[in-house]
């Protein structure tokens, strides 16, 4: 019953913006965390940045200054607002969510993925 729903990929030039969005919807009790990963061709996933129900985040190194996450609690909803972007950031976006389930427990939930291209 739960889904997430990932937008706002496309195709931007270096130094362009995208903002990215993940949307929640179903049947659970709360969200604990959520977060961003990507995976470019022939490498492993890597996590982006993820936001805390207390509000803390973390960003790799990669992408510290130049990416923000958020959350809209209300909407249930993760945003990855990203600019200056570079043509190492290509890659596929995954939403990452870690909720507690109508079941008391903890379940972890991905998003289809998302493609941002960077051109340079």
């Amino acid at each position: 019953q739960v889904q997430l729903v990932e937008s706002g990929g496309g195709l931007v030039q270096a130094g362009g913006s995208l903002r990215l969005s993940c949307a929640a919807s179903g049947s659970f009790l709360s969200i604990n965390a959520m977060g961003w990963y990507r995976q470019a061709p022939g490498k492993q996933r890597e996590l982006v940045a993820h936001i805390r129900s207390g509000g803390s985040t973390n960003y790799a190194d990669s992408v510290k200054d130049r990416f923000t996450i958020s959350r809209d609690n209300a909407k249930n909803t993760v945003y990855l607002q990203m600019s200056s972007l570079k043509p190492e950031d290509t890659a596929v976006y995954y939403c990452n969510v870690i909720m507690i389930a109508a079941t008391l427990r903890s379940v972890e939930f991905w998003g289809q993925g998302t493609q941002v291209t960077v051109s340079s």
